[in-house]
């Protein structure tokens, strides 16, 4: 094994230390203590999966490589969201947080990962083509691949489906059923979709990937285990401090349970993205953010009332006003996002007004306020979708298609300035 690749890995194993060993001795600290470090645990077994997932596709290729390594990359979160689901189902009081990290994680994506991914590799896009022809012609956008219409098909459908949550009050177990239905057939669509182009691994992936199939596949097994034991170890103190930190600090835990789990599970995922952007894959990054979405709205979601149910609760997951105002406003920003990238090209000013509307929310404190953003959203996503209405029919029916279709399938025009499919 690279001696880097050990320092890496120790260096993340001594960050997780602390939390390992006041579970096993059973000390407790302050709320605020437990919260650093349990959070410090999550995050550096966080960085530990990342890895593994993004090593495992030098033996996974394609689109389903992506599609896991999103799913795997959320872990952490999918751990602390279900715990609270959970303790939900024996004790109302959680109910209340039973959702909030989904939609602070979902929007915390969209918000601010897509564009920070975006804006990052057209920057980079420009420094090149700026060094190769003297400054002519700018990238303005972002082009996809086609086979991402693949996924943004079923995070359009998704999105659509999302609705019926906020219209119920509650998301029920049927429907979770269905939306974990609607995870598996996607899983099984990008498994049948294949592509030609071999993948470039960064950081300590390159590292792994880098090394003889054996010794690579058992690193791979060993840090999936490791990190699987760390967050399980850590997800319920980290819940538990997320609440008491706020009830000792005088800050609403809703808050802290809504944007700072989510920053804390996410930042891996958010700096490789960055990195596969810095080195002129702005479009493999923004496909695994993507992927990161349909598996939020699709396996998360679907697995709340589950797991709601499984701890003691009824056959529907209850939700409260504010939830069902965060799950309006999350559903919108979705459909926000659908819409611009719709057409596979994903613009610099697009970008930038996703991440001010994400930022306005933080402003936005009442129901009304909520709302008012919800509908602004949702206006700004039909003027793309009319814009882009040519390219409606081919997202919706790409989940439905046959296998290699979507990967063929042509751009609707010919673009003279881009980002290409690797900026």
């Amino acid at each position: 094994m690279p001696a880097a690749l050990v320092r890496r890995i120790l260096l993340c194993l001594v960050i997780a230390a602390p939390a390992i060993a006041m579970r096993v001795t059973g000390i407790e600290f302050t709320p605020v203590a437990d919260l650093f470090i349990f959070g410090a645990a999550v995050v550096a077994a966080a960085f530990l999966l990342a890895w593994a997932a993004e090593a495992a596709q030098k033996d996974i290729s394609g689109t389903l490589a992506i599609a896991l390594l999103a799913l795997i990359a959320v872990l952490p979160e999918y751990a602390v969201d279900l715990y609270y689901a959970f303790r939900a189902g024996s004790d109302p009081a959680y109910t209340h947080f039973a959702a909030a990290n989904m939609t602070g994680s979902n929007r915390l994506l969209l918000g601010f990962g897509w564009p920070l991914v975006v804006i990052v590799a057209l920057v980079v896009a420009r420094r090149r083509q700026s060094a190769d022809a003297g400054g002519a012609g700018l990238n303005r956008f972002l082009r996809l691949p086609g086979e991402a219409r693949l996924d943004i098909g079923f995070l359009a459908v998704l999105s659509v489906i999302a609705f019926a949550i906020p219209l119920l009050g509650s998301i029920p177990l049927w429907f979770g059923l269905v939306l974990i239905a609607m995870f598996v057939l996607y899983l099984w669509r990008a498994s049948r979709v294949h592509e030609d182009e071999e993948e470039e691994f960064v950081g300590a992936a390159a590292l792994i990937a880098g090394m003889p199939t054996r010794s690579r596949r058992i690193t791979v097994v060993a840090l999936f285990l490791v990190s699987a034991a760390i967050i399980l170890t850590s997800a319920e103190p980290f819940a538990e401090a997320l609440v008491a930190s706020g009830t000792s600090l005088g800050i609403d835990s809703y808050f802290l349970v809504q944007w700072l789990a989510p920053l804390a599970s996410e930042a891996p995922e958010f700096i490789i993205a960055v990195m596969f952007a810095l080195r002129g894959h702005g479009a493999a990054a923004i496909g695994t953010l993507i992927a990161s979405k349909v598996n939020q709205w699709s396996l998360l979601v679907g697995s709340l009332p589950v797991a709601y149910w499984i701890g003691g609760g009824t056959a529907a997951l209850p939700l409260d006003g504010r939830q069902v105002e965060e799950f309006v406003l999350t559903a919108t920003q979705t459909v926000l996002g659908v819409a611009i990238i719709i057409a596979l090209r994903f613009r610099l000013w697009s970008a930038i007004g996703l991440a001010v509307l994400f930022a306005v929310q933080f402003f936005v404190t009442d129901t009304g306020g909520r709302y008012v953003l919800s509908a602004i959203q949702t206006v700004f996503a039909l003027g793309f979708l009319i814009a882009h209405r040519r390219d409606i029919l081919a997202t919706l029916a790409a989940p439905f298609k046959k296998a290699q279709a979507v990967a063929d399938a042509p751009e609707r025009e010919s673009v003279t300035a881009g980002a290409g499919n690797r900026s």
